[in-house]
């Protein structure tokens, strides 16, 4: 039996996480900004569930919930760090407002909660990671450069966390899911810029006519992601990036092949810049 941490609990991903979890005799730390709302979706979960009132921007409130994980179930085997915002719109268009917003909470906010989370890991000499990236977080497109931004800073902060906490015990993996039918193209989960620059419709507009037209109609399934997690984080070796949805793994392909294509062609101009040998004497 495993004990899990989870941010963003009330919906989407982590709602599902939570759900699959709990069906496989788990226990779970259940964590939203309005907590009422976990508690109305699992009214049956019993002892198994744990509920915490946590906003990931608010540090105290991420060592509580913690404080209240060991003290009703004594460990934390998995984080799943999943709470995150989106902000949608060129890169010019959003506001030092907007921006601060969004890397508060997936990537500060990410952060408060690892860093509450990973001494009780450390004590233990064992846990499993999972922090919440996107496709976007490795093959970001117009319209998405800030919400990409938080996720390549979270991809980054992952890579080494993985390498830094390898030999004490603790695993770590970036999810990097594909476009899946939850309600993050909802208002509540996704701004929208308030400012808009006419220069930009045919890029950052037409991806804002995109998130309106494709919401609800993703391909890819929530229920077969939290599978997918629960799996990994039971199997023995869990993989430096889980990328979810057929799209993704197309987009992640087609970002690798043009990465490479690109370093191909200037690998002279990159490899020109060195100092000149000095021929010996």
């Amino acid at each position: 039996m495993s004990v899990w941490f989870v941010t963003g609990a009330s919906k989407g991903f982590g709602e599902h996480i939570v759900r699959e979890a709990l069906s496989r005799g788990d226990q779970v730390v259940a964590t939203a900004r309005r907590p009422e709302t976990v508690t109305e979706t699992f009214p049956d979960a019993g002892d198994s569930l744990a509920v915490a009132a946590l906003d990931v921007t608010v540090e105290a409130q991420a060592q509580a919930a913690v404080d209240l994980a060991l003290h009703r179930f004594g460990r934390i085997d998995v984080l799943v760090n999943n709470a995150g915002r989106g902000l949608l719109g060129a890169v010019e268009e959003a506001s030092d407002a907007e921006v601060r917003a969004v890397f508060d909470t997936n990537v500060f906010g990410l952060l408060a909660v690892t860093r509450a989370v990973l001494p009780v890991m450390r004590r233990q000499g064992s846990g499993r990671v999972f922090n919440l990236s996107s496709v976007g977080g490795i093959a970001v497109g117009q319209g998405w450069g800030v919400y990409g931004g938080t996720k390549y800073a979270v991809e980054g902060l992952s890579e080494a966390m993985r390498q830094e906490l390898a030999p004490l015990g603790v695993q770590v993996t970036i999810v990097e899911p594909g476009v899946f039918r939850t309600d993050f193209l909802d208002d509540s989960s996704l701004h929208t810029v308030a400012a808009e620059i006419e220069q930009y419709r045919q890029t950052a507009g037409s991806t804002r006519e995109y998130a309106v037209t494709n919401n609800h109609r993703q391909q890819g399934d929530p229920v077969k992601l939290a599978e997918v997690i629960a799996d990994v984080a039971a199997a023995d070796h869990q993989p430096v990036r889980l990328q979810l949805g057929a799209d993704c793994v197309a987009r992640v392909s087609q970002r690798l092949d043009a990465i490479r294509a690109e370093l191909d062609e200037w690998r002279p101009v990159a490899e020109s810049t060195a100092f000149e040998q000095t021929p010996a004497s």
